[in-house]
């Protein structure tokens, strides 16, 4: 079974950045379509955004314009970059592939 690895999570002071990183096999990788999505205490995993295998993104509309998501195909890795961090935007941060399970995600805490 092929999983997703995410990593990059941690403690922030509000308005600082972090970047997430999630890897998976190069087979899985190539042809899929990666997200992210996070989820909250208490709340629904909720979409952040989702890049194609081409690196078109997608954002939520939440998201637009304080995170970023890229992809290198060549390290079959999906990146995202948050900026401007709130203490809203602490959750579970999870990397979506539909060819696999969900990984055990990356927790954000934002928090002075």
């Amino acid at each position: 079974q092929v999983d997703v690895v995410e990593s990059g999570g941690g403690l922030v002071q509000p308005g600082g950045s972090l970047t997430l990183s999630c890897t998976t096999s190069r087979s899985v990788f190539r042809d899929n379509v990666m997200g992210w999505y996070r989820q909250a205490p208490g709340k629904q995993r909720d979409l952040v955004a989702s890049i194609t295998t081409r690196g078109a993104p997608y954002y939520a509309d939440s998201f637009q314009g304080r995170f970023a998501i890229t992809r290198d195909n060549a390290k079959n890795t999906v990146y995202l970059q948050m900026n401007s961090l709130k203490p809203e935007d602490t959750a579970v941060y999870y990397c979506y592939c539909p060819a696999t399970s969900w990984g055990q995600g990356t927790q954000v805490t934002v928090s002075s």
